[in-house]
Order: structure tokens, then C-alpha cells, then sequence
């Protein structure tokens, strides 16, 4: 197929006709990506025999196109439309930058959102600036008009719309947040942090389990053999334990795992300050992070501390996943994790159980994205605590 020009008469311009530009003007303008690939691969074959095409012929076959569709609502919005164009978003450092609607939907569902109903409100502002026309808009306008549309949704309504304040308000002050993922082997800490850091853009991560390394290799055996082991059999390495046993007591397992998580204590609350000197937002995650050590950090005047509790109440569920540990990463030897099984899940369940005394959130890790919804669920209720400002006042 030769190539067809489209003249602009009013730009004294001509450039090629191009259908990917014109399946992106139909779907903002309500079409599916099929209906809107099959309409303009349509207009593309009439033009076989064209060299050139004004806009305004190429927009009055378009029309026609979806009058034999009986698109009345998406020909009203398409004649809206003077042409394709971008939504360029400025930021309060004046930076102008496009609108994304993927970006977008990440902003919503960091309020707790699903994705469906992210995608639905990221939708609606989307048309509403595609139906006035809107290319440029400040953050903050946009601010404004998500709340609006988030109060007047009748599945999500107020109560959402206030996390939506309470969230940018946070955003745009500054502060960093201190993220602290406890839980036992195979619960998924390192998993849940990841996405974490991804979903948030944070960079700095850090595992106690890393540390514990550092440290030994800092440390001989000899002198703190307690920190050689596993945190589920850092009793064996207390003086005068037994040697063999056909099951370990609990004060017994209990009292190796706070001495190994006491050593470490200096290394995490180290990797803590040295976070908020440098105001950057960190996560930590590990089994060394005990509900008592996350009670005493608190929160600070520069960060915002969340602490959460990761848990898999399902003994068959957690072997499970110790089980896959070993397949994913070998080096993380799932045997030897099951042959611990039994002191690892009441390891888990001491934990859970003081973390439950300390009011330490507890997040059952059955499903990644839940468990993503449930901590921002959780951080925007720490930020609810010192949050008294008004819409007009987070988006002015």
C-alpha cells in the first residue's frame, strides 16, 4: 500500500497517516482496542487508492464509519476531539510530564485499591479530561479531581476518598517511610518487600538474614556460635543446652531466637539511622525483626515507621511453601527448613502472639496483592493519625 499524507490545512502541514494514531484516538474516545483496530484498519483500505486526505475528510469518514455502528456516545466524544493529542501533567516543580494512566492506576491502588476499582476511577478522569479537552493540568488539579470522583463512587465513596487525601498529603510532604516486615522462614517476607519497593519506588531494602551474615563473617563461631545457626535452632548454641532432644521446649527455642535477634538489634536500629539521617525510605525485612524491637522503634518526627507482621496460618500451606523455596532458589535448602518444621511453625506462632500483644498489625500472607491492599491499608491508617488537614489544604 502506497503511502497516504494527511494536510493539515491549519498547521500548513502534511504527514503520513498513520493507523496507530488513530486506534489510540478511537479507544480514548470509548471504543475497544478490536472495535477501534477494525474501524481504522477500514479507513486505511479506503484510502488505498488516495495519495492524500485532508483532516477534515479523514475525521468525516471516521464518523461515518461509526455511524454504521451506531456509536452515537463515542461519535459525540470523537468530534470533541480536534485532533489525537497528549495529556501532559504538571508537577509542582513546574516539570511537565504525560499523563499515565498505568502510573495512575499504581497511585490508586497505593490507597488500597483493587485493580478493577483503580482502573475504573483512572478511566472516568481520563475521559473527563479527554471529554473538555484538558492536554495540560496541574498535579494538583488532578489531585482534586480524583477525590471528587472517588467521594462520588458509590462502591467506594467517602471513607476511600479520605485515604486518597491522606496518602498525597503524604507524598507531597516528603517524609520517608521505615517499613518493618517480621515473620518467621517461608512466610514471604522477601517477596512481600519486593513488591513493596517496586510498587513504591523505595530503593533502599535491607534482610536481617544479610546482616546475620555480615556479622559472621565479622564474628568466629567461637566466640558467638549463637549467631552461626538458623534463628530456629539458635538454641543449640545456648550454654548448657542439650545435645540431642526429642523436642525442643518452647522457653528453650524461644530464649535462642531473642539471643540471636538481640545481637542483631545493633545492626538493624544502625541500618534504621542512617535511613532517616539521609531522609530516604527504606524496607527491612526479616525474622530478627521482633514485635518488641518494632514497638520500641515507634514512629520519629522525620519518618513514618510501619511496622507489619507477615503469617501463613496454615501449617500445610507453609510447607508448601518452604517446598518451593527449595525449587526456586536451591541455595536456600528447603530440606533442612522441613526437617525444622515443627520449632519453625511454633516459632511463627510466638511471634504472631507477641506481635498481637505489642498491637503489631498481623497480615495473613495468602494472596500477594491482598496482602500489597492490607499494608497500604495499614500505613495510611499510621498517616491518618497526625493527618487534620482539609482538601484545600493537601492540594493547595
Amino acid at each position: 500500500m502506497a503511502k497516504v499524507l494527511v494536510e493539515d490545512r491549519e498547521e500548513n502541514a502534511r504527514v503520513p497517516f498513520l493507523r496507530g494514531i488513530l486506534i489510540r484516538s478511537l479507544q480514548d474516545s470509548g471504543l475497544s482496542f478490536d472495535a477501534a483496530y477494525e474501524l481504522a484498519t477500514e479507513i486505511r483500505n479506503d484510502l488505498s487508492d488516495a495519495s492524500e486526505v485532508t483532516t477534515s475528510d479523514l475525521r468525516q469518514r471516521v464518523i461515518e464509519q461509526l455511524k454504521t455502528r451506531s456509536e452515537d456516545a463515542v461519535i459525540d466524544r470523537y468530534r470533541k476531539q480536534k485532533s489525537p493529542f497528549g495529556i501532559q501533567i504538571e508537577q509542582r516543580d513546574g516539570q511537565l510530564l504525560p499523563f499515565s494512566r498505568i502510573e495512575y492506576q499504581h497511585c490508586l491502588e497505593n490507597i488500597g485499591l483493587t485493580n478493577e476499582d483503580a482502573l475504573e476511577i483512572v478511566t472516568t478522569v481520563h475521559q473527563h479530561l479527554i471529554d473538555r479537552r484538558i492536554d495540560t493540568m496541574t498535579s494538583r488539579r488532578l489531585g482534586e479531581l480524583t477525590y471528587r470522583y472517588l467521594r462520588q463512587s458509590h462502591k467506594l465513596g467517602s471513607a476511600v476518598a479520605h485515604r486518597w487525601l491522606v496518602w498525597r498529603d503524604f507524598v507531597n510532604s516528603g517524609r520517608p517511610l521505615i517499613f518493618l516486615v517480621g515473620g518467621t522462614a517461608g512466610c514471604g517476607k522477601s517477596t512481600i518487600a519486593t513488591m513493596l519497593a517496586s510498587r513504591l519506588d523505595i530503593v533502599r531494602t535491607q534482610s536481617t538474614d544479610m546482616l546475620r551474615e555480615v556479622m559472621r563473617i565479622m564474628t568466629p563461631k567461637q566466640l558467638i556460635p549463637v549467631l552461626h545457626t538458623s534463628s530456629f535452632t539458635a538454641w543449640t548454641a545456648l550454654p548448657g543446652a542439650p545435645e540431642a532432644i526429642q523436642e525442643v521446649p518452647e522457653t528453650l527455642l524461644v530464649n535462642g531466637y531473642r539471643s540471636q535477634a538481640d545481637l542483631l538489634a545493633v545492626a538493624i536500629e544502625a541500618v534504621i539511622q542512617r535511613a532517616l539521617r539521609e531522609r530516604v525510605s527504606l524496607i527491612l525485612e526479616g525474622v530478627h525483626i521482633h514485635p518488641a524491637f518494632m514497638e520500641k522503634l515507634g514512629n520519629s518526627s522525620d519518618a513514618i515507621v510501619i511496622p507489619v507482621m507477615l503469617g501463613v496460618l496454615k501449617k500445610k500451606q507453609l510447607q508448601r511453601r518452604i517446598k518451593g523455596r527449595g525449587s526456586e532458589a536451591p541455595q536456600r535448602r528447603s530440606e533442612r527448613y522441613l526437617n525444622h518444621f515443627d520449632e519453625i511453625w511454633r516459632l511463627q506462632s510466638y511471634l504472631l502472639s507477641e506481635a498481637d500483644v505489642a498491637n503489631i498489625p498481623i497480615v495473613a500472607n495468602t494472596d500477594r496483592d491482598k496482602v500489597f491492599r492490607e499494608i497500604m491499608r495499614i500505613t495510611i491508617e499510621y498517616l491518618a493519625k497526625d493527618f487534620d488537614a482539609t482538601p484545600q489544604a493537601v492540594f493547595a
